[in-house]
């Protein structure tokens, strides 16, 4: 997602999970084989950004998570 200057993601920004960039990560290892459909759905607000990690949130009674900015991809509503 951060390819450009321009695409670097902001807090507060609407986003989805990458589903290929997301199933080769380690995240995906560590987790269940196949992630939940409001990972990849969205969308998931960015709440903080430290350096190569993002905290989102998503509009679902689950926990925050932690992602990596590159697993990222700008949410385009349905």
């Amino acid at each position: 997602m951060a390819d450009t200057q321009n695409d670097i993601p902001k807090k507060g920004a609407l986003v989805r999970v990458n589903r290929q960039a997301y199933l080769n990560s380690l995240e995906a290892k560590a987790s269940a084989p196949e992630p939940p459909a409001y990972l990849l759905k969205g969308p998931g607000e960015i709440l903080v950004i430290q350096g190569d990690y993002a905290q989102l949130r998503f509009r679902q009674p689950v926990p925050d998570v932690w992602l990596r900015l590159d697993q990222l991809e700008a949410y385009v509503g349905n």
